[in-house]
């Protein structure tokens, strides 16, 4: 289907806190998402300048979201789990301009004849 009612958004987050975030992401009303593992990676010399610990295990959460919705999201986001606090998080959204398999609505089941 194509569609440019929709975005992606990408939180990436320390390890352990993809599910928090999601927390974050449902109370602005978005539906659910997938959680990938990764490992970071950066200058070391960069990170001991800036005065910041990393942590190499990240948590990657994936959302489609309805672009009304994409903001709000980002926001509560980086409010609640951005770099200052303990996820260590930072979120982007990107545009998706194709969708297949996602259902506006819950309604109800209909029975196979």
């Amino acid at each position: 289907m194509k569609t440019n009612d929709h975005e992606v958004i990408f939180a990436i987050v320390n390890a352990g806190y993809a599910e928090e975030v999601m927390d974050v992401a449902r109370e602005q009303g978005a539906r659910g998402g997938t959680i990938l593992s990764a490992r970071g990676v950066t200058d070391q010399e960069a990170a001991a300048f800036f005065g910041i610990t990393l942590h190499e295990e990240k948590d990657i959460l994936m959302m489609v979201v309805d672009k009304a919705i994409r903001d709000k999201i980002l926001n509560a986001i980086y409010q609640q789990m951005g770099m200052g606090k303990k996820a260590r998080g930072i979120a982007f959204a990107m545009p998706v301009s194709d969708v297949a398999g996602l259902v506006k609505e819950p309604g109800p089941t209909v029975p196979e004849e």
